[in-house]
Parts: C-alpha cells; sequence; structure tokens
C-alpha cells in the first residue's frame, strides 16, 4: 500500500501535508502511540522524495513505523480493494503483481 500512495505523493507533494495535519490530530488525542508520532513528525520534514523513499524502505524502521501510518486514508476504497484481492490472487499465483494502475 505504502508503495501506491509514494507513487502518488512523487505526484502529488500537497499530499504530505494531510499527513501532517493526521500526526498532528493524532498527537492531541489520548492513547496514540507517541514515540511513532514524534518519529514521523520528524520524517515529514523530509521533501515529498525522502518521504516517498522512506515509506517504501524494508529497513526495520520503516516497516515498524508503517504500522502507524499517517497515510491513512490517502487511498481509495478501491485502490486498497484491488491491492488486498492481489495478495490473494498471489497465494495462488506467487508471481503475479497487483495492477495499481
Amino acid at each position: 500500500m505504502h508503495r501506491l500512495v509514494a507513487r502518488k505523493l512523487r505526484a502529488d507533494p500537497a499530499l504530505l501535508d494531510k499527513a501532517r495535519q493526521n500526526v498532528r490530530r493524532w498527537q492531541e488525542q489520548d492513547g496514540s502511540p507517541r514515540l511513532a508520532l514524534a518519529e514521523w513528525e520528524q520524517i515529514l520534514h523530509g521533501s515529498p522524495r525522502e518521504v516517498a523513499n522512506f515509506i517504501t524502505e524494508r529497513s526495520e524502521r520503516a516497516t515498524r513505523l508503517r504500522q502507524s501510518s499517517p497515510f491513512a486514508g490517502m487511498l481509495s476504497e478501491e485502490e486498497r480493494k484491488v491491492i488486498y484481492e492481489s495478495y490473494s490472487n498471489r497465494t495462488y499465483h506467487p508471481h503475479r503483481q497487483p495492477n495499481l494502475g
């Protein structure tokens, strides 16, 4: 999912503002993972390209932070459905890649 978000972010850098707003809103809520939000806040100060590169990294840190991604709501229901269905299809056809448009 984050590969598609990264592609959208590269095409529309204004999406970075929406992610920053999500972090600010979550920081105001009780029970939010404070450390992860502080890390995201720092990451989101980067350029859209840097952020897009980070969210698609296979590093341990990127993998951990994707669990509390501020990019929630950036994909449409249809985009998520295509991705979810591709995982199901690849269970039976391991070399198929999702058609993300």
